[in-house]
């Protein structure tokens, strides 16, 4: 989503660069190209006007800054106003002074609603928090019954009768307080379209329950739809919120530009793919940022903290810049890097990547015929990848269903990685070069297992995850 936007955007700022000064026709020539970039992006034409007002206003009133240039004054403008529009900061969440706080879901059918409901349940536990799952959809069909498997799936007990959904809500509080469940999230029935029962019918359960948060789940692939369907729901529930899913697909982005221009409700979370930990806190701020391709480094951060184990990490990086990094840790590092997420949106959080390098297509089965190669070698060749000669490599190629050609190209990029690193260790600081480090002798006299040791202890390591060879372009080593 919103590759066209950034293109677009990409292409503005291109033409700007450079320009020692804009006068006010520049200005309006750049007004026009955003009005139409974000009209092709399905934006809300109200939204749209005020969106460019604030702009102009700011780009022709606003004294440039003498630290930037014109065109750099103009970008963080459009970055400023673009985190307006989507909702200025993330929504935060606070808990009922007496548990339990009630959560409850509606939206329309197909929006992904109980898929959605599972993954805030997922969200609310990582919060430490102890979720009751509320099936009160009792007209579609297998509603239940979808949400006890997502319930399992993510270890979250599931209350629903086959009685009336009214009733069913109401009872689900008394068993959250019975069973000590500080979180209900209840998953109401929704229609293919609008109407009064099914307005009638989630007011109901909205009364029965008096949810601390109601939450409206969007598909963004709507379009413009998305945000007549919130303004529908704000008048009738109240909203505090809105969920938008499919953020993964090739939706043009509107609905996530107009939803809180025109209802006035934040987007609180984002669900950005089909697996249930792809769901997060929306930050206008770093989509935002996306949009105009300057990448999501917070994001990215904070993913690779959930993936990757500290000390493993700083070992191997300490391996890595000793010139002893192993096929083993490289394997290792490579499962890490998946958990992460499909590589192509981790791409697009890098900053300073060229758009060349954003738009590469990048398929994650190249990383699985990597590993494959990897796990059909023995202990002893993944430790020394020199030992392995042409018969090892027919061997190892043979058990990984690849040619001996990938083999041999794979180790002659691991082996180019590790050279180049072990030289850059060497002409690094001196604090930071590890032939400069004095290691705490034992018995032996040599290196403490598992990394380096200082005069004063575990050396720090940074614990940044290793790139992998050709990941910016999507090069990997014969096997594309």
């Amino acid at each position: 989503m919103f590759e066209t936007l950034s293109d677009r955007f990409d292409g503005i700022f291109s033409r700007l660069r450079g320009r020692g000064k804009l006068s006010e026709t520049d200005v309006d020539d750049v007004m026009r190209e955003i009005r139409l970039a974000l009209l092709e992006a399905d934006v809300n034409l109200d939204v749209v006007k005020n969106i460019v007002a604030r702009i102009r206003e700011r780009a022709v009133g606003e004294e440039l800054s003498k630290a930037l240039n014109p065109a750099q004054q103009i970008v963080k403008i459009v970055l400023e106003e673009l985190t307006a529009s989507l909702g200025g900061a993330a929504m935060k969440i606070s808990y009922a002074s007496k548990p339990p706080t009630v959560v409850l879901m509606a939206g329309l059918q197909g929006a992904g609603k109980t898929t959605n409901t599972g993954k805030l349940a997922a969200w609310f536990k990582k919060q430490g928090r102890n979720p009751l799952l509320v099936g009160a959809d009792l007209q579609r069909p297998a509603a239940v019954e979808q949400l006890r498997t997502l319930g399992s799936q993510v270890g979250v007990p599931v209350f629903s009768e086959p009685t009336d959904p009214v009733d069913v809500a109401a009872k689900a509080i008394a068993e959250a307080n019975r069973t000590g469940r500080d979180v209900v999230i209840v998953d109401t029935a929704g229609r293919l379209a609008i109407d009064a029962e099914l307005m009638a019918q989630v007011r109901q359960i909205s009364d029965a329950v008096n949810p601390d948060y109601t939450f409206l789940v969007i598909d963004a692939m709507t379009g413009q739809d998305a945000v007549t369907t919130a303004r529908s729901f704000n008048e009738t529930l109240e909203l505090d919120g809105v969920i938008l899913t499919k953020l993964d697909g090739d939706a043009r982005g509107g609905a996530a530009l107009s939803v809180k221009e025109v209802v006035g409700k934040p987007i609180a979370f984002a669900s950005t793919g089909e697996k249930l930990d792809e769901f997060e806190t929306f930050y206008p701020d770093r989509l935002a940022s996306r949009i105009l391709g300057m990448g999501d480094v917070e994001t990215l951060i904070e993913k690779a903290e959930e993936a990757f184990e500290k000390e493993e990490a700083e070992v191997a990086a300490a391996r890595l810049l000793e010139g002893t990094f192993t096929l083993e840790d490289f394997l290792s590092q490579m499962q890490q890097i998946k958990k992460m997420g499909p590589i192509g949106n981790l791409m697009g959080m890098m900053p300073g990547l060229p758009k060349e390098a954003r738009d590469v297509e990048i398929d994650d089965r190249q990383i699985n015929r990597i590993e494959g190669i990897i796990h059909s070698m023995t202990p002893a060749e993944r430790l020394d990848p020199g030992i392995i000669d042409g018969s090892r490599r027919q061997r190892i190629a043979a058990g990984s269903g690849m040619a001996a050609t990938d083999v041999k190209n794979l180790l002659d990029q691991f082996s180019q990685m590790r050279k180049m690193m072990k030289q850059f260790a060497g002409f690094g600081p001196k604090k930071t070069n590890p032939k400069n480090r004095k290691g705490k002798k034992g018995k032996k006299g040599g290196r403490h297992k598992g990394g380096r040791v200082t005069e004063k202890g575990p050396a720090k390591v940074s614990k940044a995850p290793l790139s992998l060879p050709g990941l910016e372009t999507g090069d990997f080593p014969g096997l594309n």
